[in-house]
């Protein structure tokens, strides 16, 4: 009997695919990358066929590639030569929620958004928002510990994150973390796994924490500047008169130029950037919001406008939404994510536009820029198996610019197979040594997303 037989015969044909069309679709993520030839693909509905899928895999030695809705943008669920994909993604129940102790029990597949709606029955929410909210799972959210919108005011992924369900490379369960909002028994495993990109473990459900939500909707506004580097100061100054944003974004003139051409927005031609901020304050969110366009005012914006209701906030949030699938219109997308503390953001910013000038690079940002998270998107041609030099070399003088800059090379997306050409820029030979020993000792055999984060 041939091994892959062995996994079919113990979760069936159901869980396991073999067709090589069918888990060719499951192989990639959102990145260019293309992948190898897997083995097959495992649609696990329960933690036990991941145990199941563990044992084998560790019993024959073969690489287990975990996945939720393939929305990554690093590369890492991307699958190799022989390789088993994990897809959690039919693993969608919310286990329990809690408004008495403001929790929820959500297993992987679940959908961040559909998470977020289901506690906002009860006047809580679930914070994190990344861009691809309604397209995500919450165990993709975990494996790269994503960010996004709100996180300006509530954190990433990992400060939502209380307990996991983890699933060892040879098949143990292992629960971390607690339900209290305090503890500090043991190492702090939870955080381990949190962002470990499915090579420490598979992670199959969470305690998460929720929080109240807003009584009402936020107070939102939008400014216009003839420069990035404006816009980005108008950020710090913000940032620095304790605002405290709940939202906080920034959009340059290529994304907007990609936009209007996509949907007709009217960008008008002076405009170089936009600034997108609300505050979910209560009672004092109008005045926030306020004092934030007065700010940007001082910073040189040509235009503030103040959203009249939920409806026009939304149509602005919506743009930034639209960003990224604007510039996937364009051409490829190499995609990065370097973060900076916020003071240095006009400094990155500067150093951005002047990579892509320098290598002839079209270069679309957006940013979280409230967090100091910039969001360079090098566009080069479709079809192109490769970013060409001149893409590669504006990206690595962006990235040693970060480093310069006291940031770091990945604020949300994770390294996957993207960034692992520069990672001993940022790590260094001591902290290198001491991942490596971690992952051999949760993965001696090395079968758990191989080559990827580290």
């Amino acid at each position: 009997m041939r091994p892959i037989d062995a996994l079919v015969h113990s979760l069936s044909e159901a869980r396991v695919v073999t067709d090589p069309d069918v888990v060719a679709s499951y192989a990639r993520d959102r990145t260019f990358l293309e992948p190898g030839r897997p083995l097959a693909a495992v649609l696990a509905a329960s933690r036990e066929d991941v145990v199941t899928t563990l044992r084998w895999a560790s019993e024959h030695r073969v690489p287990v590639v975990p996945r939720g809705a393939g929305t990554g943008l690093a590369g890492g669920s991307v699958a190799g030569d022989g390789a088993v994909i994990l897809s959690l993604a039919r693993m969608t129940a919310v286990r329990e929620l809690s408004p008495a102790d403001e929790i929820a029990v959500a297993e992987a597949g679940v959908i961040t958004a559909d998470l977020d709606r289901a506690a906002r029955e009860h006047g809580l929410m679930y914070a994190p928002d990344p861009s691809s909210y309604e397209i995500s799972t919450i165990g993709g959210n975990l494996a790269t510990n994503a960010g996004g919108l709100r996180c300006v005011k509530y954190g990433v992924t990992r400060d939502s994150v209380l307990g996991l369900e983890v699933v060892l490379a040879d098949g143990r369960v292992l629960n971390t973390g607690r339900r209290t909002m305090k503890g500090v028994t043991g190492y702090d495993l939870t955080g381990l796994f949190v962002g470990s990109e499915g090579t420490l473990g598979v992670i199959t459900a969470a305690t998460l924490r929720l929080r109240p939500a807003p009584d009402g909707p936020p107070a939102t506004f939008a400014a216009e500047f003839g420069s990035l580097r404006e816009a980005g100061a108008a950020v710090s100054a913000i940032m620095a008169a304790g605002c405290r944003p709940s939202l906080m974004e920034l959009l340059d003139r290529a994304t907007l130029e990609a936009i209007d051409d996509w949907r007709n927005i009217g960008l008008e031609p002076g405009t170089r950037a936009m600034l997108i901020g609300q505050s979910d304050a209560g009672d004092g969110q109008q005045a926030a919001v306020d004092r934030m366009g007065r700010i940007c005012v001082e910073h040189g914006a040509s235009f503030v406008a103040v959203a009249a209701g939920p409806e026009e906030a939304e149509e602005l949030i919506g743009l930034r939404r639209l960003a990224y699938p604007a510039e996937e219109r364009l051409g490829a997308c190499l995609v990065e994510d370097v973060c900076v503390p916020r003071s240095a953001l006009p400094d990155m910013i500067t150093a951005i536009e002047a990579a892509g000038a320098r290598h002839g690079v079209r270069v679309c940002t957006v940013a979280h820029a409230g967090d100091g998270n910039l969001h360079p998107v090098f566009i080069f041609g479709h079809g192109v198996a490769e970013p060409p030099a001149e893409v590669w070399a504006a990206a690595d003088e962006v990235f040693t610019r970060a480093l310069e800059l006291g940031g770091t090379l990945t604020g949300e997306h994770g390294v996957g197979l993207l960034k692992r050409r520069w990672l001993a820029m940022e790590s260094g030979p001591v902290a290198a040594e001491v991942q490596r020993g971690i992952k051999a000792t949760l993965d001696p055999l090395g079968i758990l997303n191989p080559g990827k984060a580290i």
